[in-house]
């Protein structure tokens, strides 16, 4: 049949489903890996490149204008008028490619060489030049054009540091000095180059990196030129014809490059795509880390390349497998005949025709003598089931009898069982309910009379205090009726018989003052935002319960200082009207693992300081009551729950619940 077909099939070819994948997988990663090593060897030899033409810029800057100031021409500089002098600067500027190109006497080149070295060393006789970054002001006193030309407006690029830069206005400038002394007179000849928009200099990097590209023109090259983290010069385009100037690059290279000073050779997201990238830091003559040369080409045709091998050669592997399962069945197929009739017999037994058999088979191998002991086993097969069916005969009779006798116990034994179970929960919750009751009762009933006893003795002195003494009085009443309330705890259906419509707004109000000392004793910042709502129906007392509970947990969780925040807003849910309260704390919060478990009884963030039961009891009162209590995290921190009551009906009849578990 086809099942043993497929075996044997599998049996022969696991090794090449097994092993082949894994050398495949295994080879492409070994090959994947040293083709990236390929790529990255490949960008740090261009990025060399780069660095190279860099430093040639500077010597070769350094070296032009060590000509110049040596030169016989620039001897005769010093005779001319200063119209004559100014063309002459211009000329040579123009000449060397220059932005801007200044002679400075001795006492001004010390002076400016306190707070630039490369003019310092130039004043000691050393020329030099460095890349150094220029502030906005001192272009302007070599250049307005190039204080304009400096500035590159900072675009928002995702992935980058944050930062509130606008505009970046600062210039980083090739800075060459050479010392002079010519007929008598010494100075600094001071010149330098503007690299920010400088898409010459760029263009002259790209074009000498990526001219010969080994990939026949399929790799696109860029580079770039960073101030900082802000491309100021670059050949990277944000769209077709727009370069991406004022992008900033990712705070991954950042670290790694400005702030570690490593190079960076790896794949990085450059604007809108992948490149394989190189990243090098760039120092001024200060030694401090001011940008980044960069250099890299699209990933993408590569990664195309690494798919396609893989794809090949997944298709060569599953040719190999196709091929190879016919040639298996063809050279197998001596062995497939006796064992696809061995298992049609046991398909024909298995239905209970216990008579068949396999018969005479022509292969004398270890499959013959398998076919032939199974013929003799179903024999006894055959046998054995005779004797079976008359014992199983006698059998059932007993089985039934006994069957029924078991069920009739297990019936009574289930009933006693309930009965058992009833009985010992009633018991417990009557001897704690009456316990609790007559602990909480006898000091209420105490307090009470010590409170008529001080309105007796202060007699009109007691005026000042009257509201205190009240407030005592309807705390007492609200125990005596949560006291009531659990004793009807047992009761085996709900009650409402307490509901009346009440305004929110001066009942949390209320529970503010209870709970003032807790608030002012923590140096808690309480805020107030209520809005005008409609009363609710709901149990005053129970309600009362629930916010001192939300509010003291609040005050808890904070520890110490902090601000607490109550909201009190109309909303309407699944088109029901109602009020919501919410209590904003700006404590730790509850952590994410725990939202889901904080309402059930027992459950406590604060193991030895509570039972558990206060968040469980105020959602069994809010769902009572039709409404519904949600917890959350705030986004600036702390927890915030929300307490929804559905509005109390004009007529001031009971409202639609909204029971929710």
């Amino acid at each position: 049949m086809t099942s043993v077909r497929l075996r044997l099939l599998i049996l022969a070819l696991t090794p090449l489903i097994v092993l082949m994948p894994l050398l495949l997988v295994l080879g492409m990663s070994r090959w994947t890996a040293d083709y990236d090593e390929v790529l990255i060897a490949n960008v740090e030899s261009e990025l060399r490149i780069a660095n190279q033409y860099l430093a040639r810029l500077l010597a070769q800057t350094g070296n032009e204008l060590d000509a110049v100031a040596g030169s016989v021409e620039f001897a005769r500089v010093f005779e001319m008028s200063p119209a004559d002098r100014a063309a002459f600067f211009a000329k040579i500027q123009d000449r060397l490619g220059l932005d801007f190109l200044r002679f400075l006497p001795l006492e001004t080149a010390v002076d400016e060489g306190e707070d630039w070295p490369v003019i310092a060393r130039a004043a000691r006789g050393a020329s030099g030049a460095e890349i150094d970054v220029f502030s906005n002001a001192r272009l302007t006193t070599l250049n307005d054009a190039l204080a304009v030309r400096a500035q590159v407006p900072v675009i928002d690029t995702p992935a980058a540091v944050p930062t509130n830069r606008k505009v970046e206005d600062r210039g980083m400038v090739v800075h060459a000095a050479s010392p002079v002394a010519l007929n008598g007179r010494q100075g600094v000849l001071v010149g330098g180059m503007l690299l920010n928009r400088n898409l010459d200099f760029i263009d002259t990097i790209n074009d000498l990196v990526y001219l010969n590209a080994v990939t026949g023109g399929d790799r696109q090259g860029t580079a770039t030129l960073f101030l900082d983290d802000l491309r100021i010069s670059t050949n990277v385009r944000l769209f077709e014809d727009v370069r991406a100037l004022g992008t900033r690059v990712s705070s991954e290279v950042r670290e790694a490059v400005l702030i570690e000073g490593r190079t960076w050779l790896d794949r990085a997201f450059v604007v809108n795509d992948w490149y394989i990238s190189g990243y090098q830091p760039i120092t001024d003559s200060f030694g401090e880390r001011v940008g980044m040369l960069y250099v890299g080409f699209l990933e993408a045709p590569f990664a195309q390349a690494k798919r396609e091998a893989f794809w090949w050669m997944l298709a060569a592997f599953f040719a190999v497998l196709a091929l190879s399962a016919p040639v298996f069945l063809w050279l197998a197929r001596g062995i497939f005949s006796p064992l696809e009739r061995m298992t049609k017999v046991m398909h024909r037994v298995g239905k209970g025709e216990l008579s068949a058999r396999i018969g005479p088979v022509p292969a004398r191998d270890e499959i013959g003598a398998v076919a032939h002991h199974l013929d003799w086993l179903l024999e006894q097969v055959q046998e054995r089931d005779r004797q079976l069916r008359s014992w199983n005969d006698e059998l059932n009779q007993r089985v039934d009898q006994r069957t029924g006798e078991l069920r009739e116990a297990n019936e009574k034994l289930e009933q006693t069982f309930r009965q058992l179970v009833m009985s010992e929960k009633l018991a417990s919750i009557g001897e704690i309910t009456a316990g609790v009751a007559h602990e909480i009762n006898n000091p209420v009933a105490v307090i009470m009379g010590n409170v008529d006893v001080i309105r007796e003795t202060l007699g009109e002195d007691a005026a000042p205090v009257a509201t205190e003494l009240g407030l005592i009085d309807r705390q007492l009443s609200r125990i005596e009726v949560i006291v009531g309330k659990l004793l009807k705890f047992a009761a085996p259906s709900e009650f409402s018989d307490c509901e009346h419509n009440i305004a929110l707004r001066p009942l949390v109000q209320d529970c503010l003052v209870l709970v003032d000392h807790l608030i002012s004793r923590g140096g808690i910042e309480v805020d107030c935002d209520f809005e005008e709502v409609p009363p609710v129906r709901a149990d005053s007392g129970e309600i009362q319960q629930v916010v001192v509970n939300l509010v003291v947990n609040a005050v808890q969780a904070m520890r110490g200082a902090g601000r607490l925040d109550l909201y009190l807003r109309s909303e309407e849910r699944d088109a029901l009207p109602g009020v919501a309260l919410s209590v904003h704390d700006s404590g730790p919060g509850v952590p994410e693992a725990l939202l889901g478990s904080l309402f059930d009884p027992f459950f406590t963030t604060k193991p030895g300081e509570g039972t558990g039961l206060g968040l469980s009891i105020s959602q069994t009162l809010i769902q009572r009551a039709g409404g519904i209590i949600t917890v959350r995290n705030r986004d600036e921190g702390g927890a915030a729950f929300t307490v929804w009551l559905p509005q109390a009906p004009d007529d001031g009849g009971p409202p639609e619940r909204a029971r929710r578990v």
